[in-house]
């Protein structure tokens, strides 16, 4: 299994071996910035097959080359997933083997993320203070605080912007009153979609690694394995493990987390009966069972 599954790896990295001749998706203007689709990601996966002697760095290069042709989204509209900080994870996968490349361009991005990152900040301490519920792109890794704190604290481990982006991870674990109820602080008003959903009166608590509590729990459990800790720092994890011990269920295959907890299901204290779900890192048990252990 393992050999095919690495015959599988080379066979698409090398049919995505060099910009120009690649499936045109991979190299469509309207992905260059996404990390998802575009070819930051396509680069990624050069970069680990390089960084493991597997393939030449020069694939890496180009596919980075290519994108920064053009330039890329900062600020508001751009998140972990998308424009510069995007660019600027791949980028960091690269310098931290190759340590005399990228350099100007990483303190650019670097620069670019933690500006961004102190906005987002500001934004999230006043909406703490005026007592509303937070959006799932407030916090979670794709488009969040957790994920910049992901990055930061790679590049600056003990830096100040690292230590306050774990300063409201503590805080975001502070439970909070809505409409008479007490939700942890990590509940949002809106369904997954992070809009209204009337299968989600009153909003939800979200589980997953890319989308929810899950990714917060991972931040503040990997800043602690390098010594980075801030005030109330392990409290906020046991307040994290002992919400999802409430919340985990039997299967017969093993213990399995629900994706979200509902309001209703809140009330009742028992999750609602789910069909089996898809096995996944953003959702379920792989991402939440992994951010347990690092916990």
């Amino acid at each position: 299994m393992t050999h095919t599954a690495a015959a599988v790896a080379a066979a698409i990295a090398d049919r995505l071996a060099h910009p120009d001749q690649a499936p045109t998706a991979a190299t469509d203007d309207a992905n260059r910035q996404h990390l998802a689709y575009g070819p930051t990601g396509i680069a990624l996966l050069h970069i680990e097959r390089a960084a493991t002697g597997l393939a030449p760095w020069q694939r890496a290069h180009d596919w980075l080359a290519a994108s920064t042709r053009e330039s890329f989204t900062s600020g508001p509209d751009s998140h972990p997933f998308y424009g510069a900080p995007a660019l600027a994870h791949a980028v960091a996968c690269a310098a931290d083997q190759l340590s005399d490349s990228y350099r100007r361009g990483l303190d650019v991005l670097d620069r670019q993320v933690t500006a961004d990152a102190r906005r987002r900040l500001d934004a999230a301490h006043r909406r703490i203070e005026a007592g509303q519920l937070p959006a799932l792109a407030e916090f979670d890794a794709i488009r969040g605080l957790s994920g910049y704190g992901a990055y930061l604290l790679r590049r600056d481990p003990a830096g100040p912007v690292t230590r306050a982006i774990l300063d409201y991870c503590v805080r975001l674990t502070d439970p909070v009153t809505d409409s008479g109820e007490r939700l942890p602080g990590w509940w949002v008003p809106t369904g997954p979609s992070g809009r209204p959903e009337d299968r989600f009166p009153g909003g939800h608590a979200n589980h997953g690694m890319a989308h929810g509590v899950g990714a917060v729990l991972a931040l503040l459990a990997l800043a602690a394995r390098r010594g980075t800790t801030v005030t109330g720092h392990h409290q906020a994890m046991r307040t994290i493990l002992a919400w999802l011990e409430q919340w985990k269920a039997p299967t017969g295959r093993g213990t399995a987390w629900p994706y979200w907890i509902s309001r209703e299901e809140l009330r009742s204290g028992r999750p609602a009966a789910a069909a089996p779900r898809r096995p996944s890192w953003c959702y379920g048990t792989a991402g939440l069972a992994r951010a347990q252990q690092l916990a």
